[in-house]
């Protein structure tokens, strides 16, 4: 609906200035060669306004739907009306440029298939071509087994049992608003020999003859995605939209947040990308603890997805990580004969890694900016604020503060 007032509002104002122009012509000869230069339909508009004004009401109508159309496209689809903006649409070669070599020859129900989109996760692999919700023309092979490593599969006609992959094809002919599908489990020939390329890729033969009732023959050379992550120059794209996205950027922040390697994210909720934002209850389980934290992420132009009020430090290097851990073991040996001190190693990075062994305990803040607190640790926000509780006077009051960690200038523990 958006395309359409885009369409509808610069057909209007195209249809205006060509009024315009053949007004001008109708004055005067040189009027109308004038008037095709701005600056002369300027002059034209102000001198001879009563003949200009109709065209120009046609124009003024033709920018009502061209602006409600421009809106709605950036409240659904800011990225769209970006590309639009910097014209990318007149750079065919650029946009039509295929993330994947797919160069397969042959057919699929009878018509010719070239795929765009190519990916193995899960065990399943699928071929597909068109970019809408309903793909024009879709291969979908279900293999029974799936490794890490390289793929290679081969199938023969007179091959049977429960072990064969499922093979399934789909297509959307223009006339229909769902798509066909067919399966089968046997008779059929398949080949593959997909070998990984990093970062996240498979490359390599593919050849797939089915019964001729089938119309479908396929052979050539593939490359798939192993997961729904996209790298640019080495790195995660984190402006693609996607469940493995969110998950990396989770397990990121969870990482430097707690100061520890030892993240694995148990479930996340179902997400839309729908806007900019998502808000969710992350499960997760941090050195053998489960812990259950709300976090909401923010999607920022080229920067992509991010945790809103991340302020933590990147992980140490694994050497020193390890060195500490050795060094803990260390402590814990020396302490079977004496009390424990905890003001000894303390900081900022052991609370956060470990804030249930400081909870109520009387810590005192230096602010970066100047000034000191001193109070008893409550716990960490969802945010990564350090949060504490002072007492106030006898009458039984209680002030709280919190502080994200680029806040602090020091952190000491005043209790053993």
């Amino acid at each position: 609906m958006d395309a359409l007032l885009i369409i509808a509002g610069l057909l209007l104002m195209l249809a205006g200035l060509v009024w315009l122009i053949m007004r001008a012509f109708a004055t005067s000869l040189l009027w109308g060669w004038g008037s095709l230069f701005p600056p002369v339909t300027l002059i034209y508009l102000l001198r001879h306004w009563s003949r200009a004004r109709s065209a120009m009401i046609l124009f003024s109508l033709g920018v009502i739907p061209l602006v409600a159309g421009l809106v709605g496209l950036a409240g659904k689809d800011p990225e769209r009306l970006e590309a639009i903006i910097r014209l990318d649409w007149l750079n065919p070669e650029l946009q039509g440029q295929p993330e994947l070599t797919i160069e397969l020859a042959g057919e699929l129900n009878g018509q010719p298939f070239r795929p765009q989109h190519g990916e193995l996760i899960g065990g399943v692999l699928s071929l597909r071509e068109g970019a809408d919700f309903f793909a024009q023309r879709e291969l979908i092979i279900r293999l029974p087994q799936h490794s890490e490593g390289a793929v290679r599969v081969d199938v023969l006609p007179q091959d049977s049992g429960d072990n064969l992959p499922e093979v399934e094809l789909s297509w959307l002919l223009p006339e229909q608003e769902l798509p066909e599908a067919r399966r089968l489990s046997r008779g059929y020939t398949l080949h593959l020999d997909l070998q990984p390329r990093a970062p996240n890729r498979l490359e390599g033969d593919f050849h797939l003859v089915l019964p001729a009732r089938f119309k479908t023959s396929l052979s050539g050379r593939v490359e798939l995605y192993r997961d729904r992550l996209r790298y640019v120059d080495g790195r995660v794209d984190l402006t693609f939209d996607s469940r493995d996205t969110i998950a990396h950027v989770l397990h990121d922040y969870l990482q430097r947040r707690f100061a520890t390697a030892d993240v694995v994210i148990l479930r996340l909720p179902p997400l839309s990308f729908a806007g900019s934002t998502l808000e969710l209850l992350v499960e997760a389980q941090v050195e053998q603890r489960n812990e259950q934290l709300p976090v909401r992420l923010r999607k920022r132009g080229e920067s992509g997805w991010a945790v809103e009020g991340d302020h933590f430090p990147p992980l140490p290097p694994v050497a020193s990580v390890q060195t500490d851990a050795r060094s803990e073991r260390v402590v814990t040996e020396e302490r079977v004969s004496r009390p424990a001190d905890r003001r000894q190693r303390f900081s900022l990075a052991r609370l956060q890694r470990h804030p249930e062994h400081y909870r109520n305990l009387s810590m005192r803040l230096t602010r970066a900016g100047g000034g000191t607190v001193e109070g008893r640790f409550v716990g960490i926000d969802a945010d990564g604020s350090i949060h504490l509780s002072q007492q106030m006077g006898r009458g039984g009051g209680q002030a709280s503060f919190r502080f994200l960690p680029g806040e602090i200038g020091n952190l000491e523990l005043l209790e053993p």
